[in-house]
């Protein structure tokens, strides 16, 4: 068995308790092996000063976005897609998505983060990025039939479901799939309960965008008498293991449905905020018992895919949403972004210990803003900052070491994006 002992730090464990404890990582399977004092391995990791915590997921986003960070902004989210984002994007290569995919994952493995669920298209660039970077991936084809043709609305359909099929476990099992339409009001309704129905025959999980904005809810509401997740159901898009990003305008009896069936929530308070989308209802989905991850969503709605800033985001807005200074706690918000996003994605991490896999981040405490330490988890929650991780890790393997990428040449993946966002606008204005 090769070994790699993370030691001389802090442990936050499931619990939410935090011991001065080593971490030994069995590297072969990818999996902690113990937790204690003393811990020996092939290879060491110093946390002196520093605390071991779960690798962050970020349980929605969409990666490739990251070549269109700032190309447009104080705008209300249909007015951003169909004046802006969707122009541009109608112009992107493959190449272009992996180049921002890089880009991406770069700044995922900087800030701490092992994991993400992401949809988008030329999806096969993606897993080729998560495969050279180590990290681990819940992907899917983003699908949109608006504004299509029958021909070419089918045929979008049909790539999700094979993608969903073909790249389910790649990068030795780090990537998983998933079936994305893009939400309730940009599928037809036809094509969606097929897509959906053959889903279920490959036991594919479903991930979608539900009740973002009030324009997501009021077609809906306004054409079959009911509300989107009453309306999802009825197309079998609920479920364990589905798990439906943003979750902003959803009443309780949705709230309810959503709990029966055991479908999670991903909340990406930065985005909502930023497109004056609403405030999601996080206590209330926590109350209900529905699992709720975090997530950034795209780097051009946020503008960036740092955790931290979005667990402190969620801390606060939950507050200011409920009216209620104690709702979405610390360790809540940690919970999100941790353990909460591992089970709504359905990967593995999420968790230090025993068993677990070894999917790490290690956060330097010494830093002005994180002085003195009082709660750890406080800190985390509301103080913390990516460039506070020291080293990051996933499925065994040492992803940053000491601020150093191991797996992608920084520079390289910076010039190559900064490359490509120019050629890109340029094409656009043409």
């Amino acid at each position: 068995m090769e070994t790699l002992a993370i030691t001389g730090g802090r442990v936050l464990h499931p619990d939410g308790r935090v011991t001065e404890s080593d971490v030994l990582v069995d590297r072969e399977s990818g999996t902690i092996e113990a937790i204690g004092p003393d811990l020996e391995g092939d290879e060491t990791l110093d946390a002196d000063g520093g605390l071991v915590m779960p690798g962050l997921v970020n349980a929605h986003t969409h990666v490739a976005m990251s070549l269109l960070r700032g190309y447009a902004d104080d705008k209300e989210l249909d007015a951003w897609l169909q004046e802006d984002i969707w122009p541009i994007e109608a112009e992107l290569t493959p190449e272009d998505v992996e180049v921002g995919a890089e880009l991406g994952v770069l700044e995922m493995i900087k800030s701490g983060t092992t994991t993400f669920a992401d949809m988008y298209f030329h999806v096969d660039r993606i897993a080729d990025v998560v495969d050279r970077a180590g990290v681990r991936a819940r992907l899917g084809h983003g699908i949109v039939t608006v504004g299509k043709d029958e021909e070419d609305a089918r045929a979008d359909v049909e790539e999700g479901i094979e993608v969903a099929t073909t790249l389910d476990g790649a990068a030795d099992g780090r990537i998983r799939t998933a079936f994305m339409p893009h939400s309730l009001t940009t599928v037809i309704e036809e094509l969606l309960a097929e897509g959906l129905e053959l889903a279920a025959a490959h036991d594919v999980p479903v991930h979608l965008h539900a009740n973002e904005t009030e324009d997501e809810v009021e077609p809906i509401v306004d054409e079959r008498g009911e509300r989107p997740i009453e309306y999802a159901a009825e197309l079998g898009a609920l479920g364990d293991g589905n798990f439906f990003a943003h979750g902003v305008h959803l009443d309780d009896a949705e709230i309810g449905l959503l709990a029966e069936t055991d479908t999670a929530v991903v909340h990406c308070p930065a985005s909502n905020m930023k497109l004056a989308s609403g405030i999601a209802p996080v206590q209330r989905l926590h109350d209900a018992g529905v699992t709720v991850g975090l997530g950034t969503d795209g780097p051009a709605s946020n503008n960036d895919l740092d955790l931290f800033d979005e667990m402190r985001d969620a801390a606060m807005v939950g507050k200011l949403g409920a009216d209620d200074a104690s709702a979405v706690p610390a360790g809540d918000v940690v919970e999100m972004a941790t353990a909460g996003g591992a089970e709504a994605v359905g990967l593995p991490g999420g968790r230090v210990e025993p068993g677990a896999a070894a999917d790490l981040a290690v956060v330097d405490l010494d830093a002005p803003h994180l002085t003195p330490v009082h709660n750890v988890v406080s800190h985390l929650a509301y103080a913390a900052r990516g460039s506070d991780v020291r080293h990051t890790v996933c499925d065994g393997d040492v992803l940053m070491r000491d601020r150093e990428v191991t797996t992608l040449d920084a520079e390289a993946v910076k010039a190559r994006a900064a490359e490509h966002a120019a050629a890109l606008v340029d094409r656009v204005g043409e």
